[in-house]
């Protein structure tokens, strides 16, 4: 991050950690810094692919940002929604709907969650380069080095070795997976901060307190910056969902070329209820031209055999996929399966499913 004097930005202070004795999953802790070796990230590498193979989620410390360098990102990210104007917003809006796009905000009440009832959260994504792809606020020009320096952090020094530990896990080349995510490639991988909003009781007894559909994410790691409101949900291999445990100055990964987590957001427990949300994260997709099939020559899949969702020769891009997710989810009416738990969409000839 840099180290000149920085620009003066409110501090945004989030709720305190819920007291409520909750139903938390159990997750696996990776320290990170042990990967900046070859050697350390083959020690690593089965416990990563162990986790990502059985829930597709973990604990990333000691990932290089301190605890005051990871306040003042949320900082920043708030300054997003408390001093930029809903008429800025809706100039720097996504083409969400156009495009697949969601590199700059996503408005409030733009998804339908359930009967009839819309999303009470903002998001704005910054493409990775920060620079050059997109036009910013007003309000966050001064903190735009920043922003870069954010987005690198999270490419280079946590994505990266959790992308070679995965490809060793499944006995390729460190680099395999690297290879696909390039910084300056043409893709949509990015920083993305997102604010939830209480909800109306109304609202929530008609959507059954859920405030983001059960869901697999699009690309292939999510980073979430750990913060103190929970919400969070995973469903756990038994079927059930858990709550995902704030713990201090962690990231939280999922997705992966394993298992893709399915999660959802939920109304906050009873002492933080009435408090917002504020999230930090970065969306790691492949680059925009690669296409979407197995790793064949992968050992691993070899023994344990490939499932395919469609031939290789049908299977879309990333670009393809990223597009079709994005203009789909909650802007389209879904068909619904056993009448409550499941929700089913088509996307590129591949049903995609919303867990409700």
């Amino acid at each position: 991050m840099p180290g000149t004097t920085l620009p003066p930005v409110p501090h945004y202070v989030p709720a305190p950690p819920t007291r409520e004795d909750l139903d938390w999953a159990d997750l696996v802790v990776i320290d990170i810094s042990k990967a900046r070796t070859p050697e350390g990230r083959a020690q690593l590498a089965p416990q990563v692919r162990d986790a990502m193979h059985t829930t597709g989620f973990l604990y990333v410390i000691n990932h290089g940002m301190t605890q005051s360098q990871t306040d003042r990102i949320f900082d920043i990210g708030d300054v997003a929604f408390s001093q930029v104007s809903e008429e800025d917003k809706r100039q720097h809006a996504a083409m969400i709907a156009e495009d697949g796009s969601k590199i700059g905000y996503k408005l409030r009440q733009l998804w339908t969650i359930d009967n009839g009832v819309r999303d009470q959260h903002e998001q704005y994504a910054l493409h990775r380069t920060i620079f050059g792809q997109q036009e910013h606020p007003q309000a966050l020009q001064l903190f735009l080095p920043e922003m870069r320096a954010f987005a690198e952090h999270n490419h280079y020094n946590v994505l990266f070795p959790i992308l070679q530990m995965l490809a060793l896990g499944m006995e390729l080349p460190e680099d395999a997976f690297v290879k696909l995510h390039g910084f300056d490639a043409v893709g949509d991988t990015h920083a993305r901060w997102i604010k939830y909003h209480p909800r109306t009781q109304e609202d929530e007894l008609k959507t059954k307190n859920v405030w983001l559909k059960g869901h697999t994410d699009t690309g292939s790691v999510t980073i979430l910056w750990s913060q103190p409101v929970s919400a969070l949900q995973i469903m756990s291999p038994d079927g059930k969902w858990r709550w995902v445990r704030h713990l201090d100055n962690a990231l939280m990964l999922s997705g992966g070329f394993y298992k893709g987590t399915i999660h959802r957001v939920v109304q906050p427990p009873a002492d933080q209820r009435d408090r917002p949300r504020l999230g930090a994260y970065y969306f790691a997709l492949a680059d925009d031209d690669v296409k979407l099939v197995p790793f064949v020559e992968s050992p691993v899949l070899q023994r344990v055999g490939i499932v395919r969702k469609c031939a290789d020769e049908d299977a879309p891009t990333m670009r393809e996929w990223r597009r079709g997710r994005v203009m789909a989810y909650g802007l389209k009416e879904t068909t619904r399966k056993d009448d409550v738990v499941e929700e089913q969409e088509i996307v590129k000839g591949i049903i995609l499913k919303h867990y409700n």
